[in-house]
């Protein structure tokens, strides 16, 4: 599988969404969120001063967006932003990627740790904020939650542990909480799943950093796709007229000066086998 390029010039793409026609996407260190048709010509939606990562949308269309390096769950109702949560005293440290269930609730990851500084690792908590603006932490222990979904049938939440290179599991109650746990797919050595995003055959597709790829994985660990790319891959998402075209976001760095001095983010598109499917 061979990708074109569809955009450049991004400084550091995260959290891309298929909404309404559109790619939505976080230009994390260029503190932008952006829509882009298919002219892939970009429009500025909002600005968030505090890195903007994941996206999702409340049932009414108001956008929720994960600021990071205040650890805030923010609402954009088209003219303002307004804070949902302060998720500061819940998250070991820079809020990340994000999924929203068809109910409005927010499961919310976080690093644990200073990466960019080169911390010692330390396990992170994933949190859940429910529409009236609670918070409480869903599940702790966790190497890195990253890329989340969510199964159609809203009964299953997947996220990446970027730090353990797996696929874990959980059943969602009908209240939201996290029940059996369990790893859905260990990936092969070497891959640290950023982004992720599911299809319509159950398969994960995986953006890993590290392995500079783009992998399709069943539950269980079987890879069936691969898509090389030449710089690293942080995030994906299936969209399109027909959900097949797979988004990848890429760039050579995710440190924020090497993203604001090079700005060599890019979105790239490949054909895929299956159609989206699930959230986000």
């Amino acid at each position: 599988m061979t990708p074109t390029t569809f955009l450049t010039g991004l400084c550091f793409g995260e959290g891309p969404r298929w909404h309404d026609g559109r790619l939505y996407l976080s230009d994390m260190h260029d503190h932008r969120v952006l829509a882009v048709g298919s002219d892939a010509i970009p429009q500025t939606i909002v600005e968030v001063e505090h890195w903007p990562s994941g996206l999702g949308w409340m049932p009414n269309g108001d956008l929720l967006i994960v600021s990071m390096t205040n650890r805030a769950l923010l609402r954009y109702d088209g003219a303002r932003l307004s804070t949902v949560a302060d998720l500061s005293k819940l998250a070991s440290f820079h809020c990340n990627d994000m999924v929203v269930d068809r109910q409005g609730r927010a499961y919310i990851g976080n690093f644990g740790f200073d990466l960019h500084r080169r911390s010692p690792f330390k396990a992170a908590e994933l949190i859940r904020v429910d529409p009236d603006g609670s918070a409480r932490i869903a599940a702790s222990d966790m190497a890195f939650p990253n890329g989340t979904v969510i199964t159609p049938d809203g009964r299953t939440l997947i996220v990446g542990e970027s730090y353990a290179g797996r696929l874990t599991a959980f059943d969602i109650a009908p209240d939201g909480a996290l029940t059996n746990r369990r790893v859905w797919a260990q990936l092969p050595q070497g891959t640290v799943p950023d982004g992720i995003c599911l299809d319509a055959a159950m398969g994960i597709w995986v953006a890993s950093p590290t392995t500079r790829e783009c992998i399709r994985a069943e539950e269980g660990g079987h890879v069936s796709h691969r898509v090389a790319l030449d710089q690293s891959a942080f995030a994906c998402m299936l969209g399109g007229a027909d959900r097949r075209t797979l988004y990848i976001l890429t760039a050579t760095s995710s440190d924020p000066d090497t993203c604001r001095r090079e700005r060599d983010g890019r979105i790239e598109i490949v054909e895929a086998p299956y159609a989206g499917a699930g959230l986000p």
